[in-house]
């Protein structure tokens, strides 16, 4: 059976990111046909930490864990067809072996092709990159995830569709954005060092919303 995942990370006691999770869970939920719980509350207080919701045919289930780093990545292309992933799911049996053969390779994630050969995503991250007009994703339509960090980035302005191949990627000034760890610049592609862009240290320290004073309902 299928179960709805939602990482959410929690920062110095709040969900900044909140309100678009729900809205994905929500509509994930419908999708699938899966019944929201009536009051989901955001996690809220606590140490900085990583909140797992499970929303299956029995329920919700929570679960905490770290963070994990936020350094610079390493990618390496990978044999392994990226299945579409429009909904985040237990279903990940395609994106482990991914993973699996990334870091084999010496790497720290894994990017997925579309059918077409062109880029789709990693394993855990939406991937982006620096064009002279501003930051490029793959289009939903390609069957990649909805990620919430990409999510947060429309929100601080615009995000376009893009399509690009391996090779052209490796020209470009790449990141890597979810909604645990935020925005983190790619270094390395399949052994290729790529170039650094002034604007990702920019994005970095615009993406988490600044609460504002006596929240704790973690919205955004």
């Amino acid at each position: 059976m299928t179960t709805l995942l939602e990482t959410v990370r929690v920062r110095q006691g709040i969900a900044p990111l909140w309100a678009l999770h729900r809205a994905r869970l929500a509509r994930s939920a419908a999708a699938l046909g899966l019944v929201m719980p009536p009051s989901l509350e955001a996690p809220t207080g606590g140490a900085d930490r990583v909140v797992r919701l499970a929303l299956g045919t029995e329920g919700l289930a929570v679960a905490s864990r770290d963070v994990g780093s936020t350094s610079p990545v390493r990618l390496h292309v990978v044999r392994v067809p990226h299945p579409g992933y429009r909904h985040k799911t237990t279903d990940r049996a395609i994106f482990d072996a991914a993973r699996a053969e990334a870091q084999a390779a010496g790497a720290d994630d894994a990017l997925l092709l579309a059918p077409d050969g062109t880029v789709a995503e990693t394993t855990i991250w939406a991937l982006g990159w620096w064009e002279p007009g501003g930051l490029h994703f793959p289009a939903l339509s390609v069957g990649v995830l909805p990620s919430v960090g990409r999510a947060r980035l429309a929100e601080l302005g615009p995000v376009q569709d893009g399509t690009l191949t391996p090779s052209a990627l490796s020209r470009r000034a790449v990141v890597v954005v979810n909604a645990v760890r935020g925005v983190v610049p790619v270094w390395n592609l399949s052994g290729v060092d790529l170039p650094a862009d002034p604007r990702t240290e920019a994005l970095q320290a615009r993406f988490w919303p600044v609460p504002a004073k006596g929240s704790g309902s973690g919205g955004s």
